[in-house]
C-alpha cells in the first residue's frame, strides 16, 4: 500500500512541494482507515459519550470515568447526580488485532493485549483487568482451529505474564471469519483524579522521552496492512507488518509508568502503537495545537543500519511516548534505567510544525518530515460511499422440524454456545486479587476496595458490602447481525446489559470495537452503517455513554467480508462485590420457584437453533418503549430482581435461547422441570430476559415492575433438565450436558 495519488495531490498542495520519503509515509499510514476512520467517522457521531461520569471521553487513548460511591452503586446513571461519584476513577478502552492475528495468530494476539494495557497506562491507570472478544472460522475447520488455539495462547501468555487478569470476554465461530479472524480486546485500568494524565501536549520546551524497548524493524506499515483486505498470501508476504511481543518488559514498563506518575513526572503521554513513534509524538502534539522537533538518530534502537522511515513507522512494542518537564528528565531517566528499560530524550515540545531530523550515516542532519502536526493526525478526508441497506428474511422455518432431543443436543453442543472453558482455564483471571465473580458466569465482577468508605458506618458492613463491584461483559453474536445488522446490534447492547443485570449490576459506560468488511462494497457498507445505528440507539436508551472504541473496516479476504461485528464491552456498577449464581441451588430446591423475568420476541431470526436445523425467520422483537417502559428502566429491575434476598440464581437468556440456558444452570444436584409452548419459546434468543431462581416469587414481581414474569417450572434435586415443548419431551442430565458443553475442550485436547 502507498499513498493514493488523490491524497499526494492533497499533501502537495497544503506542503506546496512533493513529500520526503518518510512525509510520504506517515501521511500513508496516519491517514489510512485504521488510523483516520475516513469511512467510519462521519457515522461515529451517532453515539452519545457524555455524563456525569464521564471524566475523558472519545479521542485519548483510554476513556476515564468516575466510579460511583457505594451508596449510588445500585442506582442507574440516570438517577444520579454529579454528587453521587467520587474521586476514585477508572479507565476503558478496547482495540482490536485482526489482520495480525491471522498472518501470527501467536504475537498478533499477544500485541493486540500489550496495546490496549499501554494505552491504559498512557492515562495514568494501573491496569487490572483484560476482556477478549474472539471471532474464528466454523469450528470444524482445521485452520479455524489453529488460528483458535493461536490467538488463545498469545492471550494467555502475555496476560498471564504481565499479571494482569482476563476476566471475561466471548468466542464465536461462524463461517463469515474463515479467512479473517477477529481479536478484539478490552482493558480496565485503575487511577484516580490526582493520578490522572493525558495525551494532550502542554507547553513549548517540555521534552519528549520514548521509554521502553529499543525501536527495532518488526510492524513497519501496520497501520496500512490493517487498512487493507487480507490477501491469499498474507501469512508469508505481510509477515514483516506484524509486530513481536515481549511481555517482560511490558511488566517492567507498567511497574516503571507507575513510578513515574506516582513522583508526578509525566504531563502527557502516548503509547507507541498504529504508525509507531511518528503516529504517537505527531498525535500527542497536535491534540495540543503544537508542534515538535524530533532528532531520530537519538532513538534508542535494536537494529543496525534503521533510516528515517523505519525508525519512525516501526510498530516495535513496549514503548512509550512521555513529554516531560526539562527539569525532570534525569530522574525520568534514572527511574527507567532502575527497571532495565530504554530511555531517549529525543526530541522537545515547540509551537511550530512538526519536524523531523536525521543524520544516519551522514555527517549532517537533514531535515526529514516538516509538516504541520494537526494536518498530519487530522487532516485526511473523509469517505462518502455509498451503501444498500439491509433486508430481513421471511419466516421459512424448518419442515419438518428436528426431533426436540437431537434439537436440544444440537444447539446446546454447538461451539459458539458451548463452554469456554477450555479458553479462560489458560488465563491466569485471579491475578491481582480483585477478580470476585470469575469467567464462565454472565458477567465478571472486580472488587474496587478503594471505594469503600472509611466511617464506622462502613466498617459495620459485611466486607464484601463495603466498595463498589465493577461488573464487566463484551462480545457481540455474528449470528443476529448477520441476519438483521441493525436489530443484532441493538440485541448486543441488550445482552451485554443483561449479563450486568445478572449480577445485579446498572450500567455505567460502554466501548465499542466495530468490526467490518470492504466498506467500498455497498452492500458490506449497508451492514456496517446498521451496526453503528442499532448500537448507538440502544447504548442511548440504555443510559449508556459510549466513551470510546475502535474502528476495524477492510476485513475482507477471498473468502469473502466477515458479518458486520460490532463488539460492545459494557462495565456497571453495583454495591458489594458479591452476586447471585449461575447454577441452581439443590439445598433449596422444595421452597422455590424457576421464573422467567422479561418478554420474548416471537422469533428465531438469527438463533443457534436455525444455524443448525436450517431454515430462515425474521429477527425477534426487541424491548422497546411502546409500553412506556424505558430499555434502562428494563435492565435496572432485572438489576434489582438478581440483588432480592430471595433470588438464589439467576442467569440471561441469549445465544441458544432457553434451551441453553436452562443446561447451563443445571448442576449434578440441581435439576429443572420445565414446560413450554413451542420451539419458538425454547430457542428465540431474546436478550433482556432472566431465568431466576427464588424463594419468593411474589419478591420477585415486585422488584420486576412492568417486566412481565412467567413461571416455567420447578427446581429439582435429580439433576437433570427434564424440558416438555409442545408434545414433545425431552431429558439430560448433567453429565450428558458436561459432555455436550464440552466439545471445545474435548476436540482440543
Amino acid at each position: 500500500m502507498s499513498l493514493s495519488e488523490p491524497d499526494r495531490e492533497l499533501v502537495v498542495a497544503e506542503l506546496g512541494r512533493e513529500p520526503t520519503t518518510a512525509e510520504a509515509a506517515l501521511f500513508e499510514n496516519l491517514w489510512s482507515e485504521h488510523c483516520a476512520y475516513r469511512s467510519s467517522r462521519p457515522l461515529l457521531s451517532a453515539f452519545e459519550s457524555e455524563g456525569d461520569q464521564v471524566v475523558v471521553g472519545p479521542g485519548d487513548d483510554a476513556a476515564v470515568l468516575a466510579l460511583p460511591e457505594p451508596d449510588a452503586a445500585n442506582a442507574p446513571a440516570a438517577d444520579r447526580d454529579a454528587d453521587d461519584y467520587g474521586d476514585q476513577y477508572v479507565t476503558f478502552g478496547v482495540e482490536s488485532h485482526n489482520h495480525p492475528s491471522f498472518v501470527d495468530p501467536f504475537d498478533g494476539a499477544a500485541t493486540g493485549v500489550g496495546g490496549i494495557v499501554r494505552d491504559t497506562m498512557s492515562m495514568g491507570a494501573y491496569p487490572i483487568a483484560l476482556l477478549d472478544s474472539l471471532y474464528f472460522g466454523g469450528f470444524d475447520r482445521e485452520r479455524s482451529r489453529y488460528l483458535f488455539e493461536g490467538v488463545v495462547e498469545g492471550i494467555s501468555h502475555y496476560g498471564n505474564c504481565i499479571g494482569v487478569p482476563t476476566v471475561g470476554g466471548s468466542v464465536a465461530f461462524h463461517g463469515g471469519y474463515e479467512g479473517n479472524p477477529l481479536v478484539n480486546v478490552a482493558c480496565v485500568g485503575l487511577t484516580n483524579e490526582d493520578r490522572l494524565v493525558t495525551a494532550t501536549a502542554q507547553e513549548p520546551g517540555n521534552k519528549l522521552v520514548l521509554v521502553g524497548n529499543g525501536t527495532g524493524r518488526d510492524g513497519l506499515g501496520g497501520a496500512s496492512f490493517a487498512s487493507e483486505d487480507l490477501a491469499e498470501d498474507a501469512e508469508t508476504e505481510d509477515r514483516p507488518a506484524v509486530q513481536v511481543g515481549d511481555p517482560y518488559a511490558e511488566k517492567r514498563l507498567i511497574e516503571c509508568n507507575e513510578a513515574l506518575v506516582d513522583e508526578d513526572l509525566i504531563l502527557s503521554a502516548r503509547d507507541l502503537g498504529a504508525a509507531g513513534l511518528g503516529g504517537a509524538s505527531s498525535e500527542l502534539v497536535a491534540k495540543g495545537g503544537l508542534g515538535a522537533r524530533i532528532d531520530l538518530d537519538r532513538v534508542h534502537q535494536r537494529e543496525p543500519n534503521m533510516n528515517a522511515t523505519e525508525i519512525l513507522l516501526a510498530e516495535s512494542q513496549e514503548r512509550m511516548c512521555y513529554e516531560v518537564a526539562p527539569d525532570d528528565v534525569d530522574r525520568v531517566s534514572a527511574l527507567a534505567d532502575r527497571f532495565d528499560l530504554g530511555c531517549s530524550v529525543i526530541g522537545e515540545v515547540t509551537d511550530g510544525n512538526y519536524v523531523c531530523e536525521f543524520a544516519g550515516d551522514g555527517d549532517e542532519s537533514e531535515t526529514v518530515v516538516d509538516v504541520d502536526a494537526e494536518y498530519l493526525a487530522d487532516g485526511a478526508p473523509m469517505n462518502d460511499l455509498p451503501s444498500e441497506a439491509p433486508t430481513q428474511p421471511d419466516r421459512d422455518l424448518p419442515d419438518p422440524e428436528p426431533a426436540l432431543g437431537d434439537a436440544v443436543e444440537s444447539v446446546v453442543s454447538a461451539p459458539s454456545t458451548a463452554s469456554k472453558r477450555w479458553v479462560y482455564r489458560q488465563y491466569d483471571h485471579e491475578v491481582g486479587a480483585r477478580t470476585a465473580v470469575k469467567p464462565g458466569d454472565d458477567a465478571a465482577i472486580m472488587a474496587i476496595r478503594e471505594t469503600a468508605a472509611d466511617d464506622e458506618a462502613a466498617a459495620a458492613l459485611d466486607p464484601d458490602e463495603q466498595g463498589v463491584g465493577l461488573a464487566l461483559s463484551s462480545g457481540a453474536n455474528p449470528n443476529w447481525t448477520a441476519a438483521a445488522p441493525y436489530e443484532g446490534a441493538r440485541a448486543v447492547a441488550v445482552e451485554n446489559a443483561t449479563n450486568l443485570a445478572a449480577k445485579g449490576a446498572v450500567p455505567l459506560a460502554a466501548v465499542d470495537c466495530l468490526n467490518g468488511g470492504n466498506p467500498e462494497k455497498p452492500d458490506v457498507y449497508g451492514g456496517f452503517k446498521g451496526i453503528v445505528d442499532g448500537l448507538a440507539d440502544a447504548c442511548a436508551a440504555l443510559d449508556t455513554p459510549v466513551v470510546g472504541g475502535n474502528v476495524s473496516l477492510y476485513n475482507d479476504s477471498v473468502e469473502g467480508p466477515i458479518p458486520p461485528t460490532p463488539t460492545l464491552a459494557l462495565i456497571g456498577t453495583k454495591r458489594g462485590y458479591d452476586a447471585p449464581s449461575a447454577a441452581l441451588d439443590a439445598e433449596r430446591a422444595d421452597d422455590s420457584e424457576l421464573l422467567l423475568v422479561g418478554a420474548g420476541g416471537d422469533a428465531l431470526g438469527g438463533s443457534e437453533y436455525l444455524a443448525q436445523a436450517g431454515g430462515t425467520d425474521r429477527f425477534p422483537d426487541l424491548p422497546d418503549e411502546s409500553d412506556g417502559v424505558a430499555l434502562a428502566d428494563r435492565v435496572a429491575s432485572l438489576a434489582a430482581v438478581a440483588r432480592d434476598e430471595s433470588t438464589l440464581a439467576a442467569h440471561d437468556v441469549s445465544d441458544g435461547g432457553l434451551a441453553v440456558a436452562l443446561a447451563e444452570l443445571v448442576t449434578d444436584a440441581a435439576g429443572a422441570d420445565v414446560r413450554l409452548p413451542d420451539r419458538v419459546a425454547a430457542f428465540d434468543e431474546t436478550p433482556g430476559r432472566l431465568v431466576v431462581q427464588t424463594t419468593d416469587p411474589e419478591a420477585v414481581a415486585e422488584a420486576a415492575g412492568e417486566l412481565p414474569v412467567h413461571r416455567l417450572g420447578d427446581v429439582t434435586t435429580d439433576g437433570t433438565l427434564s424440558l416438555s415443548v409442545g408434545g414433545e419431551s425431552t431429558a439430560v442430565d448433567a453429565d450428558a450436558i458436561r459432555e455436550l458443553r464440552g466439545v471445545i475442550e474435548r476436540e482440543l485436547a
